[in-house]
């Protein structure tokens, strides 16, 4: 497993898997280690990935200043991992809350990004959160699902206070609820740096109107994909991000979750490679 040092001594570990020109990817969580992505459905056969474990997660050291886990202070370490990887420009992807650190990096170097994928990415850094009444109104398009009846209650509660997390109602985040999602799902709490994520987006992480003006003319493609049937974002405000980029397009993984390279890995991994530039094999 190969390390690099950052710019402030921290030892940073990332993992690589597949062939292919390089893609550094960004995990979620916000502040998990990036094992939970694997191998992007088997985007690894078509592109090597360059999974960073930000620091306190995964194989990564903790940092001696834990201020250093704000998302904005993040942009530094995978400033230090292109450098280590001695590339001129990246080819990022980022899921979920690590959307915010890529947007973060592209706003500050615009000139270091070839292309960037976001993939079911939450905006936090363009001002734009995830809401409880976004995630009730996704909620009904699962009513017909054999866990609804049992998961909606708890799923309800949790968003008014009056329940916490129960994984009775995990299946919301996947668009296809099967073993594998359950496995998944279960491995998920030992993945979390809970202390870490309480900073990433503290006070002074995000200048949304900075940041929606930098990127506002960022001159590369960007891909927002999103999740048909995920809360957190919905379509919708996927949409509304996409739209603050001058080349971006949406694109709505049918019947997706959270998770979409779990719900069809091979339409996730075509859309990505697609956008990326990569060739297919001739056989697909």
């Amino acid at each position: 497993m190969p390390t690099f040092t950052s710019y402030d001594g921290t030892e940073l570990a990332y993992h690589l898997n597949g062939e292919g020109p390089p893609l550094v990817v960004l995990p979620g969580g916000p502040m998990r280690a990036s094992v939970y992505l694997g191998d992007l459905g088997g985007l690894g056969a078509h592109r090597r990935l360059v999974l960073l474990d930000l620091r306190g997660t995964g194989a990564s050291a903790a940092p001696a200043d834990p201020a250093t886990y704000r998302c904005d202070r993040l942009v530094d370490d995978v400033e230090a991992l292109r450098v280590h990887l001695g590339l001129a420009e990246l080819d990022l992807l980022a899921h979920s809350a690590g959307g915010s650190l890529a947007m973060l990096y592209a706003a500050r170097y615009p000139t270091r990004v070839r292309r960037l994928a976001l993939v079911t990415a939450v905006p936090w850094a363009l001002g734009m959160p995830v809401t409880d009444e976004d995630r009730l109104a996704a909620a009904p398009l699962r009513k017909d699902e054999p866990w609804f009846e049992e998961a909606f209650p708890a799923f309800a509660a949790s968003l008014d206070g009056t329940g916490g997390y129960d994984p009775v109602f995990a299946p919301f985040f996947y668009g296809r609820w099967d073993e594998a999602a359950a496995a998944h799902d279960a491995r998920g709490d030992e993945e979390f740096n809970d202390e870490a994520g309480d900073v990433y987006g503290s006070a002074g992480a995000y200048d949304p109107p900075a940041t929606r003006e930098a990127l506002g003319r960022l001159d590369r493609p960007v891909l927002v994909l999103a999740g048909e049937v995920d809360n957190a974002p919905r379509p919708e405000l996927a949409r509304r991000a996409a739209d603050v980029f001058p080349h971006a397009e949406l694109v709505v993984q049918p019947g997706a979750g959270h998770y979409p390279w779990l719900d069809d890995p091979e339409w996730f991994v075509r859309r990505i490679v697609t956008f990326l530039g990569a060739p297919l094999p001739s056989a697909e």
